[in-house]
């Protein structure tokens, strides 16, 4: 079974590679012209990004028919398991069932993670695992269900002005008043896969321990796999994962940085993290 994702499953390039993950392209368009967003490094984007203020670029999903050749060149090698970023932020899910649809043969199983980032990550990971150890294509999904269930996925903003730029606002619309006093505390809702405010603190050291005040009320003495996400923000990643070290039981955490394709709607001063259960992962490997 091949496992295709996105790049909004900010998977490192190591990890998918040992894992044999193909990743479909996300693009970002910029002023002078179209760019695949795993071409660039963060530290390059951000550049770019705050070189064009006040303006920023947009984002653009694969088409129908670059699924239906990519999943074509799998349709050989068996099923298809593709995992992808939520439909309530991207139409990426829907031009992904379109491509499948273009293929003879029905080999091509489409999955919404209603997630992106982390949340998405650990999904992917877990059906490529799953898929290695010779699951069923029943076995992984229903572990996927029950990690979409149970994995969060907050974050906090320096400012709000990139989401709401980018049209990704939804029902954060209420905080765009006070958008440069409050740094907002965002999740993804887990039955639309839509971004919607948990909290809001006045300075990014306060939106950090409401972060960590909210997963510790959500899994209070359940082992976690932890991932801290950040864009070009080291030392507010770095003062998240102390926090959230103190509070809750961690048994792997890990700092990384979110992907371009995400950055163009969250700015550099985005800072979060990614939480599942480690029951739902251990087994894996």
């Amino acid at each position: 079974m091949k496992i295709v994702t996105d790049c909004a499953a900010d998977l490192p390039a190591q990890e998918r590679d040992e894992l044999g993950i193909i990743e479909a392209p996300l693009y970002i368009q910029f002023p002078e012209g179209e760019v695949n967003s795993a071409d660039l490094t963060p530290d390059q984007f951000y550049d770019r990004l705050e070189a064009m203020r006040p303006e920023i670029p947009s984002t653009a999903q694969p088409s129908s028919g670059v699924f239906a050749s990519l999943y074509g060149k799998l349709a050989d090698a068996g099923k298809v398991l593709s995992i992808h970023v939520s439909s309530g932020l991207s139409g990426t899910v829907n031009s992904a069932r379109i491509g499948a649809g273009q293929i003879k043969e029905k080999v091509v199983n489409v999955v919404d993670s209603m997630t992106l980032s982390g949340g998405q990550r650990f999904q992917v990971l877990a059906a490529a695992k799953g898929a290695a150890k010779g699951w069923s294509l029943d076995a992984i999904t229903e572990r996927l269900d029950k990690i979409r269930q149970n994995t969060e996925v907050i974050y906090t903003l320096e400012t709000l002005e990139y989401l709401a730029r980018g049209g990704r606002i939804g029902r954060v619309q209420a905080l765009l008043g006070s958008v440069l006093k409050i740094k907002p505390i965002i999740h993804v809702d887990k039955n639309d896969g839509k971004y919607s405010t948990v909290g809001k603190a006045r300075t990014i050291p306060l939106a950090l321990e409401s972060i960590t005040e909210h997963l510790h009320q959500t899994y209070a003495g359940t082992e976690l796999w932890v991932s801290v996400m950040h864009g070009r923000f080291t030392d507010g990643a770095q003062s998240l994962a102390d926090m959230l070290g103190k509070r809750l039981n961690i048994k792997r955490l890990e700092i990384l940085r979110i992907s371009p394709v995400l950055g163009v709607h969250t700015g550099p001063g985005i800072v979060g993290a990614a939480v599942a259960p480690m029951s739902l992962m251990s087994d894996l490997g």
